[in-house]
């Protein structure tokens, strides 16, 4: 079976982190549609596996959590009547950890926005920390609960909830309602007001679309498969926390955090998935 040489994969993989559509990878490196589909899927696997070993026993201080939206297949309106309520038909949520610090992703978890998913995204968040933590999320119910029953009040955690005005109508359909204030919950323990702030995960957010084109609101390189959307993901965090260098920490998050003592290439995440 003939297989690419690292050379190939590392392009692959570098347009792939760099938020290029599959159509445009195989233009540009020259490879079959199934080969690069083929390669996520073996790297983003392998990236999975290996930052869940990897980011355990996590010193953090300050976590930021969000969800971020996208779809698989088609929109939630468009998504045909045998797949209704089928979840990886229609929308998916990307629910996302942040180190406020060393800007660390220790975690993520691809569902549902409901309780359930609150619950495995939160337990899995702390099972990975060694200590006491000052927590901050949106005003997502489902996080109460979650929170809750993860530590059982031994956490500083508070809600950060945004005030919008109307949602804007016309030609500016497509933007966001204006934010015209914010509140600032304490939930349990006793969470420091000046870092009571979702900033940081918010941020992430965007490097997510950015580096991601499945990621993008208005597109056609909207993931077909949820399996692939799950290797994209992975895949974009590996690169994120151990490859690229974050301009806040000058270095990648996992040598700020300790995990790693150098900054990775392409060409070691490709080996991954050997």
């Amino acid at each position: 079976m003939n297989k690419l040489s690292i050379e190939r994969r590392s392009q692959v993989i570098k347009c792939l982190v760099e938020g290029m559509s599959i159509n445009g990878i195989c233009r540009v490196t020259d490879t079959a549609k199934h080969t690069v589909l083929k390669l996520l899927a073996d790297v983003g696997e392998a990236c999975k596996r290996y930052q869940d070993e990897h980011l355990r026993g996590l010193n953090c201080r300050r976590i930021e959590c969000d969800e971020i939206w996208a779809f698989c297949y088609a929109k939630q309106k468009n998504v045909p009547v045998e797949y209704q309520g089928q979840f990886g038909y229609g929308d998916v949520w990307t629910w996302t950890a942040i180190d406020a610090e060393t800007k660390l992703i220790p975690c993520w978890y691809v569902g549902r926005r409901d309780a359930g998913a609150a619950r495995q995204f939160i337990m899995d968040l702390a099972s990975r920390l060694n200590n006491r933590i000052q927590l901050t999320t949106d005003g997502h119910r489902a996080y109460l609960s979650a929170v809750d029953e993860a530590w059982v009040g031994d956490v500083d955690y508070a809600m950060l909830i945004k005030l919008f005005g109307a949602e804007p109508a016309g030609e500016a359909r497509y933007s966001p309602p204006k934010c015209t204030g914010i509140r600032k919950d304490a939930i349990s323990g006793n969470p420091n007001p000046a870092y009571i702030s979702t900033s940081y995960v918010e941020r992430q957010n965007l490097t997510m679309r950015m580096s991601m084109r499945r990621f993008t609101r208005l597109t056609n390189a909207h993931s077909k498969k949820l399996a692939n959307h799950k290797h994209a993901v992975a895949l974009h965090f590996m690169h994120y926390n151990f490859a690229r260098i974050n301009q806040a920490v000058r270095c990648s998050p996992a040598m700020e955090a300790g995990i790693e003592s150098h900054l990775w290439s392409i060409e070691e995440i490709a080996a991954l998935a050997d």
